[in-house]
């Protein structure tokens, strides 16, 4: 895909406060309104001179009536103007955030095993503030300003056309320093999200990982990362604020050359003979009064550019491809029997096989584990099942019907993951029990999977019992506790097929002993895969799968492995001398 263009990119955002287009009409018509009394003041400073210098004190009253009515005019305009661009920002805002939020549940794992969760984070905090200034709070300067600066320069054409060319002249000279100006102001805008995000990444793996910081010392470590990444951004604001400081005063510089060619020919006696002396000061007073709006017009160009870089990588995200998925078989209820035929799969075309030819098959409600060393491709393989890996080759069939001929959703739904690193969310442990698709499961149901997966256990224990709220991550539990947990979630699921990536790691021997009790009946009744490094875990297995280098080395039961005094059997006699 071609890189987008500037214009197409602000063309896209536009795109996000389109459906408000009502907000900006009002806050068109109520800057219309601001713009007017900035032109009505100067002319009602000519109707001042001109009247105390004729002596006409009648129009007093009328005069003080009238700049009653032109701040009144300037202050509704700004309100509603600035209240309806805000309503509108948020709006944006909100929408283009949840899109981003909404894709990532879309995108393949590949994605984030390729991404850092600092740089997404930012994009989803800090760029789309950027991006959305640029659509918001651009537009509300560009149209404040600029209708004020054309009843200004309305105005001015109306008392002395040929004065108001002077202005004109000026800005060719303005529109070069400003396209300077725009390329170096993206360009480091890019670098300053970059750098917010590798800020992001430092605080968050210092936070999430205080413990292993602590324990080895990593304070001074994590401190200077940080320091580093937060001078980087520092450096980048700097050498923007630069570029923003330089562009200002030569923008100013260049209305000022130009203000001071129009005094120099307005006092000219034949130009003065034909103004009066109210005209004259409303016509300066009017070309001062342009100056502001004109310079804060040009600060309108670096928000947008801001805006246009940040969109850049916003808008990769929402234009990645999106998962896969090209099954057009809805299944609601399957045997459980897989099979791998000649299955073959790497994680790049330059890697080598994590899976090397396999072929097997698992019949219905069997229990199988998956043993070897690590990096013999045990994870790798149950990650194909419900596809959170694509591109294998070969085949990978479940009731002899290709994986990849089913659509995701009703794939996913017959599957139920315990992994080894226990992913639970913030909120009490009967959310996390019956979370998603199950968080309309009955209190008996969940109940039932907390008994099963030894949660009650623990339960008594705790103030509220299934509704103990357990912060981020379950950061209040033990890890014993986080992971009965997520049994019982599976549980709960009551799904034909049961992945448990090392599911009793994070368990104590008396946990462990009443956990093997409950999967001994969980397993009953479907295809259960089971990871394991503790071979005491996969005794009763129906079957064992012995892998290495992501091929099959050996397969039987625990006792025909033991008989065989092979691969399998080396690594129990090593775990056994280990545990003795």
């Amino acid at each position: 895909m071609q890189p987008q263009t500037g214009f197409q990119l602000y063309k896209r955002l536009l795109s996000y406060v389109g459906p408000y287009w009502f907000g900006f009409v009002l806050s068109f018509i109520a800057y219309a309104g601001y713009g007017a009394s900035q032109a009505a003041s100067a002319k009602w400073l000519e109707l001042v001179v001109n009247a105390v210098e004729k002596g006409e004190f009648e129009q007093r009253a009328l005069l003080a009536v009238m700049i009653v009515v032109i701040f009144f005019m300037r202050g509704a305009g700004t309100f509603i103007g600035t209240y309806s661009l805000a309503y509108i920002a948020r709006q944006a805002i909100h929408g283009l955030r949840a899109d981003l939020f909404n894709k990532l549940q879309t995108l393949p794992v590949s994605y984030f095993a390729q991404g850092k969760s600092g740089q997404m984070l930012a994009k989803l905090t800090y760029n789309v503030e950027q991006v959305t200034e640029a659509v918001t709070e651009a537009v509300k300067v560009a149209l404040r300003e600029g209708l004020t600066v054309i009843g200004l320069f309305g105005y001015m054409l109306y008392i002395n056309w040929k004065l108001t060319l002077v202005f004109v002249a000026a800005a060719p000279f303005m529109g070069i320093v400003v396209m300077i100006a725009s390329k170096r102001l993206r360009r480091q805008s890019r670098k300053i999200q970059e750098s917010v995000g590798d800020i992001t990444d430092s605080a968050s793996e210092a936070i999430k990982g205080h413990q292993i910081v602590r324990i080895f010392g990593g304070a001074n470590f994590e401190k200077r990362r940080f320091h580093e990444a937060s001078d980087r951004n520092r450096r980048q604001f700097m050498k923007m604020t630069v570029t923003q400081a330089i562009n200002t005063p030569m923008i100013q510089m260049l209305v000022a050359l130009a203000l001071a060619a129009l005094m120099f020919i307005a006092m000219h006696p034949e130009v003065m003979a034909g103004m009066s002396t109210g005209g004259f000061v409303a016509f300066l007073t009017a070309a001062g009064l342009i100056t502001k709006p004109l310079r804060l017009l040009t600060d309108v160009n670096s928000k947008i550019q801001k805006g246009i870089a940040a969109s850049e990588s916003v808008f990769a995200i929402l234009d990645a491809a999106d998962e896969v998925d090209n099954g057009t078989r809805r299944i609601t209820s399957i045997e459980g029997r897989i099979c791998l035929e000649n299955l073959s799969y790497k994680y790049g075309p330059d890697l080598p096989p994590a899976l090397d030819n396999l072929n097997f098959c698992i019949p219905a409600n069997t229990t199988v584990a998956l043993v070897g060393r690590s990096g013999s491709g045990k994870s790798t393989l149950v990650s194909l099942l419900p596809r959170f890996n694509d591109g294998w080759e070969g085949k990978l069939t479940l009731d002899g019907v290709p994986i990849e001929e089913v659509t995701l959703q009703s794939l996913r739904a017959q599957i139920a993951l315990v992994n080894q690193q226990v992913v639970l969310f913030n909120g009490t442990i009967a959310d996390n029990i019956a979370y998603g698709a199950m968080s309309d499961a009955s209190r008996d149901d969940i109940l039932a999977a907390a008994e099963a997966a030894h949660v009650t256990e623990f339960l008594d224990r705790l103030p509220k019992g299934l509704d103990t709220e357990i912060g981020e991550g379950g950061v209040l539990l033990s890890g014993g506790q986080r992971q009965r947990i997520a049994i019982a979630r599976a549980i709960l699921k009551n799904a034909p097929i049961l992945i448990l990536d090392e599911a009793t790691s994070a368990l104590d021997t008396e946990s462990e002993r009443h956990i093997q009790a409950a999967l001994d009946e969980v397993v009953k009744g479907r295809t259960t895969l089971i990871i394991a490094h503790r071979l005491s875990t996969i005794e009763k297995a129906d079957m064992i799968v012995v892998m290495e280098h992501g091929q099959i080395v050996e397969t039987g039961t625990h006792q025909q492995l033991l008989e065989q005094d092979g691969a399998y059997a080396q690594l129990h006699r090593m775990q056994f001398r280990d545990e003795v």
